[in-house]
């Protein structure tokens, strides 16, 4: 290919190397020179051009790009007609992008003046998207090099594996603690992610955190045509001999990998029975958030094999957000005892269900529930209390006069808890390493409790995010670490951050306390009703 400067006579055949721009006279790059376009050149009183020729033994840059694509395109890859040395792949349907690596490497190891960009592999695609793209950097290239480049693809560079798994049946264990609004909302996200690949779940299950019944439940769904089996455990998966593994094995199923270097997702378990994949979830595939468990459903789904070497490969690119229990030295905590933990209080609500009165204002011992509250957080250790006001916010401020606390009013307040939970969260003091968030209707919280939470509060020992439990159920308030203000900001709607606490499950320090204090809020005027008996009863932490 010959490259240089020619008067415009002699650039008669050659492209335009770059845009002209001489008065009146637009010559666009990549315009092949003709009489015209040397007339006016003439006229516009330019003497001299940049072009390139293409000699013998070349192809242009289109028909180069054009015959790369086609090499590379696979079953469900359409080819667009190639313009200025680029060719572009689309999915010509919804599934799994299957990409060979060392194909697209080899491709772009011919010369520089070829190369070939694609997507991630394994990366779900709809109809229509943009998967890869060939470009030619020079106008053309010897016909060899294309030539070599075509060798180089060899055969399904390029793939789409569509979506072949569309009856999917979930199991989820139970034990006490995990309430049913969980389990329901991890339905609702688990029918989300399938939706893209035009699945759904036929049947559901709920069964104890019991090996027997566990297994009992996968047959049913294999009875039913499940052509996937997910199981979503109360508790995470310790071991290749733990409750969800047991069961899978029970009815002679196979293990085939437990455990991947993704994270969040590293105790996913895969498995089969009678040929039908099963999944051990991990606690993070209760969230919408991608973590490993996206990426071994969608290729399940679209009938690909994951394998224990591709699972053991997916290390590089694994780690998809903070290690949250890992201490980091950016992050001044203090020195243990001397920690600050604001404090939130949620008093924003408009009391539904008791029947038109506002049950922050209702009074227990001749004071106002949301008083009761928030003198026991100003009692405790928590540096800051914040109270967030929204319904009838007047009157709860009022009922708080004379209180050291810092009032901040949610405008949201309508759309339900997450909102409050996000405007407390963004009044917390900068200096503050975290924030017990407590429910102003919970009147039988004392100081002791929260002290306790921040006792329990140890983020150099992992120690993230501080719970009440008694009986295996936990309650409330609970104390969250900085590390999770961003997550708590993406909540919505009138669920709370349960979910989170299941997705962190490693990160939860449990706080054993007995009675009911932790567990008693006042909905309804049967609620309040027992608080006042309840009060009379001191609330005792173990």
């Amino acid at each position: 290919m010959k490259f240089g400067p020619a008067s415009p006579a002699d650039a008669i055949g050659g492209v335009t190397v770059h845009t002209l721009r001489q008065g009146p006279l637009v010559l666009k790059k990549g315009t092949t020179i003709g009489p015209a376009e040397v007339e006016a050149l003439t006229q516009a009183g330019v003497r001299e051009i940049v072009v390139v020729r293409l000699e013998d033994g070349d192809v242009s840059e289109d028909v180069a790009a054009a015959s790369i694509a086609q090499a590379v395109a696979g079953d469900g890859i359409k080819v667009e007609r190639a313009f200025t040395g680029r060719a572009n792949l689309f999915a010509a349907r919804a599934g799994m992008l299957v990409v060979d690596r060392a194909a697209v490497d080899r491709i772009n190891g011919v010369d520089e003046a070829i190369t070939f960009a694609t997507l991630a592999a394994y990366k779900p695609v709809v109809e229509g998207e943009m998967v890869a793209t060939v470009k030619l950097i020079p106008f053309g290239v010897e016909a060899t090099l294309r030539d070599a480049a075509v060798a180089a693809a060899g055969k399904d560079v390029l793939w789409i594996a569509p979506y072949v798994i569309k009856r999917v049946g979930i199991v989820s264990t139970l034990l006490p603690g995990l309430a049913p609004k969980v389990v329901d909302k991890t339905l609702r996200v688990t029918a989300e992610r399938l939706a893209p690949a035009g699945a759904g779940i036929i049947a559901e299950r709920r069964v104890p955190h019991d090996e027997v019944a566990l297994a009992t439940a996968i047959k049913e769904l294999l009875g039913l045509g499940a052509e996937l089996v997910i199981v979503f455990g109360a508790s995470a998966i310790a071991d290749r001999r733990d409750v969800i593994p047991a069961a899978i094995s029970g009815i002679g199923g196979d293990i085939e990998h437990f455990g991947m270097p993704v994270d969040p997702g590293n105790l996913l378990l895969i498995g089969n029975a009678g040929g039908v994949p099963v999944l051990g979830a991990p606690g993070c595939a209760r969230s919408p958030v991608e973590n490993g468990f996206d990426w071994v459903l969608m290729r399940l789904l679209a009938g690909l094999k994951v394998t224990r070497a591709e699972l053991t490969g997916m290390g590089v690119g694994g780690l998809l957000m903070e290690i949250v229990t890992r201490p980091q030295p950016r992050t001044n905590l203090g020195a243990d005892g001397d920690r600050q933990v604001a404090a939130i209080i949620l008093a924003a609500g408009r009391s539904t269900r008791m029947g038109g009165s506002n049950k922050l204002l209702a009074e227990l011992g001749g004071k106002t529930l949301v008083r009761i509250v928030t003198e026991q957080v100003l009692a405790s250790k928590a540096q800051g209390v914040i109270v967030v006001t929204g319904h009838q916010a007047e009157q709860v401020e009022k009922a708080l006069q004379g209180l050291k606390v810092k009032f901040v009013r949610n405008p949201d307040f309508a759309g339900g808890l997450a909102s409050s939970v996000k405007a407390g969260i963004a009044a917390v003091p900068a200096d503050a390493a975290g924030a017990v968030i407590c429910l102003g209707d919970m009147p039988l919280i004392d100081a002791r409790l929260i002290d306790r939470l921040i006792e329990a509060f140890a983020p150099d020992r992992g120690n993230l995010i501080a719970v009440p439990v008694s009986d295996g159920r936990r309650g409330n308030p609970v104390l969250w670490s900085r590390r999770f203000f961003s997550e708590l900001m993406t909540l919505d709607g009138d669920i709370g951050a349960r979910h989170l606490i299941a997705r962190h499950s490693e990160a939860v320090a449990e706080v054993p306390v007995e009675g009911h204090g932790a567990f008693l809020d006042i909905d309804t005027p049967q609620a309040l009703a027992d608080a006042q008996r309840s009060k009379r009863q001191p609330e005792r932490l173990s």
